[in-house]
């Protein structure tokens, strides 16, 4: 599968299964899984023809590791990022002490005031090294990285959780708890 292929059913996996469920005319299960087969055939009926293997092909060379397949490889769902309403069933976990959140300069008044907000998604999405913050920060202009002093903030009541592919989560970050890197 070419790259531009692989790409184009990226996006529609993501569309569908973090944001727009029903656009393939399905219904997200809790944890955000949906059974392959319903998913292929919801692409199919959207115009979005691919094959089981390219989405196994998608999933497994997906860098950000975006998606994950049940024990059984039967159902499918996207890792973190949901802005449909799903439970995903995170578990609580024990952070790092710091965690880091990649930004364009332009954001940083707003979030230097505000903190970190989730806006439309489930959670606030954190990384857990300066250089995957970068690269998060760099897709939209020029990147600032964000501490987020985790402990401190584990410590005041917070609860975070740690999706399959290493993103961790939590509701907001208010700005008391970080500082630019």
């Amino acid at each position: 599968m070419d790259e531009k292929r692989r790409v184009r059913i990226s996006k529609f996996m993501s569309l569908v299964l973090r944001h727009e469920p029903h656009t393939a005319g399905l219904t997200l299960e809790p944890g955000g899984w949906v059974l392959i087969d319903d998913l292929l055939a919801g692409a199919a009926r959207a115009g979005s023809r691919f094959t089981r293997d390219e989405l196994l092909a998608v999933v497994s060379t997906c860098e950000k590791q975006r998606f994950a397949l049940d024990d059984s490889s039967m159902k499918v769902r996207a890792n973190q990022g949901h802005s449909t309403e799903v439970d995903l069933q995170f578990e609580a976990s024990e952070p790092p002490a710091e965690l880091f959140h990649g930004t364009t300069e332009r954001n940083l008044p707003a979030i230097l005031r505000d903190g970190l907000v989730k806006m439309a998604r489930h959670h606030v999405h954190l990384s857990p090294d300066t250089a995957t913050a970068t690269k998060v920060g760099a897709r939209h202009g020029k990147p600032v990285v964000l501490l987020a002093d985790a402990a401190r903030m584990r410590a005041d009541g917070h609860t975070f959780f740690r999706s399959a592919n290493g993103v961790w989560l939590v509701d907001h970050v208010p700005p008391q708890y970080l500082r630019v890197v």
